[in-house]
């Protein structure tokens, strides 16, 4: 019998195969932790995950007309559609109805019903804090109800404030609610005394 090259164990393959796989894996997780935790690595404008407040404004759903979110915080900045930043606040999306609610996937359009922006507090300024709902575009002419809920994130989750009104026409501004916090984040104050906040703006 002629001495050659030892035969492959061809029922051995599979397994090292797995194992170089969950090697594979195991490096590509351990490079998205250090990652994940490198505060270098995120990119600007980055929204952290931890907030303290939440403030959202919803209008009914699948509903045509553009509503937009205004905020003026206790150091005098405004936050708005081109201001997504002010302070600590942060505006997730500027939600323009139905203008901005599809997408074209695959040659299909797929939308969203959900009419609602969102503002995070990342960190907690004293003083007041002023919401209002500009109306700003209108897809069918008619009055629009404005819902703003105000949440306490931490520790636990807390409604703070709920509360609807109506914004007759395009154009018109309305407060939809107005709290102060102390130094600990606590709400002190509640009110929807009417304040204008884009008039002020020059809009």
């Amino acid at each position: 019998m002629a001495i050659g090259r030892p035969i492959r164990d061809t029922e051995a393959d599979p397994f090292y195969d797995m194992l170089f796989n969950m090697l594979i894996a195991f490096v590509f997780c351990f490079v998205i932790a250090i990652l994940a935790f490198n505060p270098q690595a995120r990119k600007a404008g980055d929204v952290p995950a931890k907030a303290e407040f939440m403030v959202t404004v919803s209008w009914p759903d699948n509903n045509p007309n553009d509503v937009d979110t205004w905020v003026l915080e206790p150091g005098g900045k405004t936050l708005w559609f081109r201001q997504r930043d002010a302070g600590m606040l942060h505006l997730d999306r500027d939600d323009r109805g139905a203008k901005n609610n599809s997408v074209l996937v695959n040659g299909k359009l797929i939308s969203s019903a959900i009419r609602q922006e969102i503002v995070t507090l990342r960190g907690i300024v004293p003083g007041e804090y002023v919401v209002n709902a500009h109306y700003y575009d209108s897809g069918d002419q008619q009055p629009v109800e404005v819902t703003v809920a105000v949440v306490k994130v931490n520790p636990q989750a807390e409604i703070v404030y709920t509360g609807t009104q109506q914004i007759p026409r395009k154009g018109d501004e309305r407060t939809l609610v107005r709290f102060t916090l102390d130094e600990a984040g606590q709400v002190l104050d509640l009110s929807t005394t009417p304040k204008t906040i884009v008039q002020r703006a020059g809009l």
